[in-house]
């Protein structure tokens, strides 16, 4: 879905393009003429009026073309349709895209726009500049993983998008599960496409992939089974709280069923003959490196991921030394709470938990009394919001367990947005299927983290903001989005949570790991090293569990360079706010700092920098 996307949804941006144009985006001196003045900023006000308003029809251009995310945006037109996921299709839209900035730049000169629009104007422009030089690897992402793929996506987008409040909602429904084959057999033409030209996941993920679209075509109506599928439930669910006759409903649920055997079925009995037959030739090599052009792809990979020009042997040092500097504070915990021995037996002992303390049951109690807690951290964490921001978001964010069809196989966590008219709420979603791998001691950096002050705050903020293209209120740059959660991670502790020793080593834990990440991933697509290299660096650094480390590995592998934007986000914001702090001194206000890193949308880091030194010189001179 965000493919079709790429100009304004602002996945990722380039420093160095950043760079290249930053005196356009300066502001003239004011004119000494009174009315000359006037005049101009009269000008001003007209020309970004222009470009806001060509922004917001580019916008609705783009989204006019994927289905998929008019409903993301809660919106219910073409509430019956998929996305086109051909080549042919990314051709055009790439073709569009690239038509509309020179659009852009020859109806608008940004020295005429003001300050806002200036910055929209650049991001808008770098933005598809970037997307541009992306786009001959565009086939390099695979389709389908263990991790991510349109064999999952469908279901969840089912079960979590598509409302049904009424019989037309239904019947859309209907028409989406009766051409699940076309949208699918699309995605497996380009998977077999890449398949060819010796572009695939290693073999190990595969039986992952053929697990989960089983686990999507087993149980009512695709076999005897009395217990329904996920997603006969999910249509019984929605279709249950609808006010219209029980003859309407069982027409509904009939046509429902006959959907889903005569399409869902056989397009995910065809995704598993495919899967099947790549796993038989497939190598177990993990890294970038093996795919055509790999190291000019990762390469880009990590400017796109970090917005910044760090070369992978930078980024590898960088994690190296974050690294060391975190065990270092790990050891003074392990010696506050006596433990004797070494930090790696510490390791050990938190990891395993023979003691019983960190870890709840895999069972229906125990996740329900994880969801239970997970919610009043974020709840207690609620009630200091004025401490932190003065912009707070009006959506709501809720906690919930990722859906059992795909959680031996998704992530750790992760947090999926509101719709922007309040249909849906936030969500903040917790893997619990190992409750092992989910440890009590890091339950509340992972809330932090996922909920607030993390990435509801800053997401939600982002797409309700006033004033701001609609490109902007739904972009989303990895580095600013996860520098902000792992940020949002720490800033607790100045406040004084964090109050149990191994809660505050937990924390240590999850920024550990997202330094680590700095080290195998590069590790991985750079270095050569095997997943097996790679899941011993974390077990021997870290704390967590070993299914952890291996699901974190094969993560990593499957998608080059995402999880370096982490680190690397967050020591950039504390970058800044180190220097508003020491610039400031008494005048600094913590909550002008975080409304001025969130009051812009998502931005590279550059931009950040470039907002915040804006805003120290502003405060200095007031």
């Amino acid at each position: 879905m965000a493919s079709n996307f790429r100009f304004f949804l602002l996945s990722t941006a380039a420093a160095t393009l950043l760079a290249s144009c930053g005196e356009g985006a300066k502001t003239s001196a004011p004119e000494s003429n009174p009315a000359a003045s006037a005049a101009t900023t009269s000008q001003a006000q007209s020309q970004t009026e222009a470009i806001n308003a060509w922004f917001e029809a580019e916008f609705e251009r783009q989204v006019a073309r994927s289905p998929m995310f008019q409903t993301f945006l809660g919106r219910r037109t073409n509430y019956d349709k998929w996305d086109d996921a051909s080549d042919e299709f990314a051709r055009e839209s790439h073709a569009l895209e690239i038509a509309a900035l020179a659009e852009m730049r020859a109806t608008f000169a940004l020295g005429d726009l003001e300050r806002q629009a200036q910055l929209s104007y650049r991001l808008a422009e770098y933005n598809t500049e970037l997307a541009d030089r992306r786009f001959p690897f565009r086939n390099h992402w695979y389709v389908f993983s263990q991790f991510r793929g349109p064999h999952s996506g469908v279901v969840s987008f089912m079960i979590n998008q598509h409302r049904i409040k009424n019989v037309d909602e239904a019947e859309a429904y209907i028409t989406r599960l009766a051409s699940v084959d076309d949208y699918l057999g699309q995605q497996q033409q380009n998977a077999e496409d890449q398949f060819a030209r010796g572009i695939n996941p290693p073999s190990w993920a595969y039986p992952q992939m053929i697990a989960t679209s089983q686990n999507i075509i087993t149980g009512a109506p695709f076999d005897d089974r009395d217990e329904p599928s996920t997603l006969l439930a999910d249509f019984t669910k929605k279709l249950d709280v609808l006010e219209v006759s029980d003859d309407v409903k069982e027409d509904l649920l009939v046509r429902a069923t006959d959907a889903m055997t005569s399409s869902v079925k056989p397009a995910y009995e065809a995704l598993i003959a495919m899967f099947e037959a790549q796993a038989a030739t497939a190598t177990n090599d993990d890294g970038a490196w093996k795919l055509p052009d790999g190291g000019d792809y990762y390469a880009l990979q990590l400017e796109a991921m970090t917005t910044t020009t760090m070369s992978p042997t930078q980024i590898h040092d960088l994690g190296l030394s974050e690294v060391a500097r975190i065990h270092l504070e790990m050891n003074e915990i392990k010696d506050a709470v006596g433990f004797d021995g070494s930090l790696q037996d510490f390791f050990v002992y938190m990891r395993t938990d023979p003691d019983g303390k960190f870890t709840y049951p895999t069972t229906d109690e125990g996740r329900t009394r994880y969801l239970k807690e997970a919610t009043e951290i974020i709840d207690t964490m609620r009630g200091q919001l004025d401490d932190l921001f003065l912009t707070k978001p009006k959506a709501e964010l809720i906690v919930k367990r990722v859906e059992p069809f795909r959680e031996q196989a998704a992530g750790k966590a992760f947090y999926q947005r509101p719709a922007p008219d309040g249909s849906r709420p936030g969500t903040y979603y917790a893997n619990l299927y190992n409750m092992a791998d989910m440890p009590t001691y890091q339950m509340e950096a992972l809330a932090y983290h996922e909920g607030i002050p993390g990435h509801h705050m800053q997401l939600a903020i982002a797409q309700e903001l006033d004033g701001l293209p609609s490109f902007r209120k739904f972009g989303s740059v990895t580095a600013y989005t996860e520098g902000w959660g792992l940020y949002s991670e720490y800033t607790p502790k100045e406040m004084g949570f964090y109050a149990d020793p191994y809660s505050d080593f937990g924390r240590l834990a999850m920024e550990l790991w997202r330094a680590a990440r700095l080290v195998v991933d590069t590790g991985l697509h750079d270095k050569k090293w095997t997943r097996q290299d790679a899941i011993d660096y974390l077990l021997t650094n870290t704390p967590n569990p070993e299914g952890d480390a291996v699901k974190a590995i094969e993560r990593y592998i499957v998608m080059p360079g995402q999880a370096t934007a982490y680190k690397i986000g967050m020591l950039k914001i504390l970058e800044l706010r180190g220097r508003a702090e020491a610039a400031l001194g008494d005048g600094f206000d913590v909550r002008a700092f975080h409304d001025v890193v969130l009051k812009n949308g998502a931005v590279p880091l550059a931009i950040l920098e470039e907002n915040v030194d804006a805003w120290i010189a502003e405060s200095e001179a007031s």
